[in-house]
């Protein structure tokens, strides 16, 4: 008798059902017929075990957080130990013929390699650009021996994937050029939000605390521009004279007690709300009540080939954008956001002031950019590519194994 495909999703970074993209991986793949589970880090007060949604989900102890390279050599070793032993539970006790890794950290992949000797498939779902975000993240030589490993554990990843996922054709021209591997066997699931990410009834204590409100989601990191947000808020406040706007700032990261300091230098804690990491709800009622969104991640290795949650989370609530002109960003948002010049902080903070004193400008733009989400980028527009990926790239032309 057939049985399902027993699929095992691997997550590191991000504390599962709190990854919003592997969260949407399992349903999709658990609605298609797969059985899914997940192994991730334990987030506080979450049990060892149990099922969500019909996942069945695996937890470690998640490693301390800290900064540096050392630090994260560490957190990827002891993560990558602790969730091939408990693979290797799953895989005794209920079964699995396909590892899902995804990225960070690229040593996952180790995990689907040592399975394929037992006939896995493994599958690389690529989030991140792991040298890029290296020389995006530390002030380094570009050829150093950090680099050099990252560049191996990547072609390694690659070479071991039967299939390889992506969220855009620049991370796909990578792995065609830089790892070579078979343009039929790489995958873009782009990481737009569901149809029915929609806005909500806003916070009713933050409308009214400025006449303008400007929003800002994301993770808190070295390389995510909320250092450049700030200083552009300075020039608004200092240069351009204005005083009527609160800027928010959704959520957490290893840079968000840096940036916090830096708000106080700055002389513009008036001017800027940490609200600190929320849920998805509460996140989408924060940004109901802004006039302007801003994407302030600089130009680097890593981003200008990648594309920002954020900046699909804004267009599907309507909301205008003012970003650095990147390559994956003009080609998301298109006519939904005013681009500047990248880097350029005085300009940023000219540009959305400008939007915000131009209602009409600012309906245009974020009626495009809802209409987009709606009719392109929606998550239920990578389901397809997603499914095509186990079916084409893996060989499940049905969705049970023999």
């Amino acid at each position: 008798m057939s049985s399902p495909v027993r699929v095992l999703l691997l997550v590191e970074n991000n504390s599962y059902p709190f990854d919003f993209r592997v969260r949407r991986e399992a349903l999709a793949l658990l609605e298609a017929g797969y059985q899914v589970s997940v192994i991730a880090p334990r987030g506080t007060a979450q049990p060892w075990t149990e099922e969500i949604e019909g996942i069945s989900v695996y937890r470690f102890p998640a490693p301390p957080g800290g900064v540096g390279v050392l630090s994260y050599a560490f957190e990827f070793g002891y993560a990558t130990s602790a969730m091939l032993l408990l693979t290797a539970w799953v895989a005794v006790s209920k079964g699995v013929d396909v590892i899902h890794a995804a990225n960070p950290p690229d040593t996952l992949s180790v995990i689907g390699a040592i399975f394929k000797l037992f006939g896995k498939r493994f599958v690389f779902d690529q989030h991140d650009l792991a040298p890029e975000t290296y020389l995006s993240r530390f002030e380094q030589p570009r050829e150093n021996l950090i680099y050099k490993i990252l560049c191996v554990m990547e072609r390694f990843s690659y070479a071991a994937a039967d299939a390889v996922i992506v969220t855009n054709e620049s991370y796909k021209q990578v792995a065609i050029k830089r790892g070579s591997k078979d343009p039929d066997k790489v995958f873009i699931v782009r990481n737009g939000p569901p149809l029915s990410y929609q806005p909500l009834e806003p916070v009713p204590d933050l409308v009214g605390r400025a006449n303008y409100l400007i929003g800002y989601i994301g993770t808190i990191g070295p390389q995510d521009g909320v250092d450049y947000w700030l200083r552009a808020i300075r020039e608004m406040v200092f240069t351009l004279g204005r005083r009527d706007f609160l800027a928010v700032i959704i959520g957490s990261g290893d840079a968000l007690a840096g940036v916090q300091a830096l708000a106080k230098e700055l002389e513009i804690e008036d001017y800027v709300l940490f609200t600190g990491r929320l849920s998805e709800l509460e996140s989408r009622k924060y940004l109901s009540a802004v006039d302007v969104c801003v994407q302030p991640d600089p130009l680097s290795p890593l981003n200008d080939k990648s594309t920002m949650n954020k900046l699909m989370e804004y267009m599907a609530l309507a909301k205008p954008t003012v970003a650095f002109d990147l390559v994956e960003t003009r080609f998301s948002a298109q006519d939904a956001a005013v681009y500047v010049k990248p880097n350029d902080e005085a300009e940023f903070a000219e540009r959305v002031s400008w939007l915000l004193d131009n209602p009409d400008e600012r309906k245009k733009m974020g009626e495009i950019g809802r209409h987009r989400v709606a009719g392109a980028l929606a998550w239920e527009y990578s389901v397809p590519e997603l499914l095509r990926a186990y079916e084409d790239g893996l060989g499940f032309r049905s969705m049970v194994l023999a």
